[in-house]
């Protein structure tokens, strides 16, 4: 059954979904939110782990299974209408391309890709065809998040020009993240949270990786090709700076601040799911704490694109928003290789964030037992949730 079919049947509004990449981000955040969205389903696998495929094809009843090796054969299989893409960060373009050529919808994990250029593929492919391309950031349908953005739209903090944050976890040096040089090192992994949220904050598109600094800890077990600690500022237009803090080793910590001229707002935790956000509003000498309800960021980032999918809406998280956050990851990069600061070229983004249309309010889900997956921390009580 085609979506066109699918769209017309008023009595199981549903589209279907292949899981590509059954990772510990699918498994534990993406998978178990699926059903309760009310318009998506599960109805095929790929991965190249055969017994993934069979224990979670059992678990979530379903049938159809790939392996990567037969991605071209799953797109032709009539299986599904669209993928939610959690492959190693290097291998998007890989899926998402093929994907799109076969007017299959795709969900993609954050960052779009490693390169602008890899990125710019992608948006060819979209621009060619008539299927719907989304990046998975989850934030942008989170209530604390969205009302952070509202906050600073209605001018209560005056100027709002100076933005810092921290994002720092404690990986364990077993996993895959560690292994993979920078590709998978904490500015591809945890760098688009900050970028990102720099850019929502300010509504606007950094114009320069003024500094980033790196270092390497020889006590933190892992490989020393590349920076597990980077610091990092972006300069904006209109005088604006954001700067933050990155990190493989230390305590999990995840926080943001916007300072403007008559007020501040900090989120703390800012990044995490799995409990509520906190945020903290202050004008003047008065200051407010408010407390957000957890949600399922991955289920309501999920009925959303299906939502856009059934109504024939272009989703807001789109590919320029992916290659917007890409053209900044990949400044730091070069900032880090050449100790020199990196002029980025010029970008104008053509939507932002609709909080009224974008907020998502599904309750959390609980955690399943993973198969042959593994969560990044040291520990479970360690976790940060990203």
């Amino acid at each position: 059954m085609g979506i066109k079919e699918l769209i017309g049947m008023e009595s199981d509004r549903k589209v279907r979904y292949a899981i590509v990449g059954l990772g510990d981000i699918a498994q534990e955040d993406m998978m178990p939110g699926v059903d309760h969205t009310g318009n998506s389903e599960i109805t095929a696998l790929v991965t190249s782990d055969a017994l993934k495929a069979e224990e979670l094809g059992k678990k979530y009843d379903v049938d159809a299974a790939f392996s990567y090796d037969q991605f071209t054969e799953a797109l032709a299989s009539g299986t599904f209408d669209a993928i939610y893409l959690a492959t190693p960060n290097w291998r998007h373009a890989e899926f998402i391309i093929p994907a799109l050529n076969a007017g299959i919808n795709v969900l993609t994990e954050k960052p779009l890709e490693v390169s602008t250029a890899k990125c710019q593929e992608i948006l060819d492919a979209a621009a060619r065809s008539s299927a719907k391309l989304m990046v998975a950031y989850r934030l942008h349908f989170e209530p604390a998040t969205l009302d952070t953005i509202e906050q600073i739209r209605s001018g209560k903090l005056g100027r709002v020009h100076l933005f810092a944050s921290t994002f720092t976890q404690l990986v364990d040096p077993d996993n895959h993240r560690v292994k993979n040089g920078e590709l998978a090192g904490p500015v591809f992994d945890m760098g688009p949270y900050p970028v990102n949220a720099a850019r929502y904050i300010f509504e606007d598109e950094p114009m320069e990786v003024a500094s980033a600094v790196g270092t390497k800890h020889p006590k933190s077990g892992f490989p020393q090709g590349f920076f597990d600690t980077v610091a990092v500022t972006l300069r904006f237009p209109n005088n604006r700076l954001a700067q933050f803090n990155l990190s493989y080793f230390g305590n999990p910590s995840n926080s943001l601040i916007a300072v403007g001229t008559g007020g501040v707002v900090e989120l703390d935790p800012a990044y995490t799911f799995g409990k509520g956000l906190a945020q903290t509003i202050t004008i003047g000498e008065k200051k407010e704490d408010h407390s957000f309800k957890n949600t399922d960021h991955f289920g309501g980032e999920l009925k959303y694109f299906s939502e856009c999918i059934l109504n024939d809406e272009q989703p807001e998280p789109n590919g320029e928003e992916g290659f917007a956050d890409v053209r900044v990851l990949e400044g730091i990069q070069n900032a880090l290789q050449t100790g020199s600061s990196v002029k980025l070229d010029p970008f104008t983004r053509s939507r932002r964030i609709d909080t009224e249309r974008q907020k998502m309010t599904l309750g959390a889900v609980s955690t399943p037992e993973l198969v042959h997956a593994g969560n990044p921390g040291r520990g479970a009580e360690k976790k940060p949730k990203n």
